[in-house]
């Protein structure tokens, strides 16, 4: 079972999966310079590579995005 679905048209367009990728990120940094939790650092940091695989990097070649 896949955590996302990418064959769902919502995420077809690129700005859109960029644009996840970068709050996720921007929630990833905040924990690790403002909050500085550990718990919560591994945590957005382990959402950060997943969506980074999931929608940048293992994204369907031939689809057109």
């Amino acid at each position: 079972m896949k955590i996302i679905d990418q064959s769902h048209p919502f995420y077809k367009p690129l700005w859109r999966r960029i644009a996840i990728v970068a709050v996720v990120a921007g929630w990833a940094a905040f924990e690790a310079f403002y909050t500085r939790d550990p718990f919560w650092m591994t945590i957005g940091g382990g959402v950060l590579v997943i969506s980074l695989w999931t929608f940048l990097l293992a994204w369907p070649k031939n689809s057109s995005s």
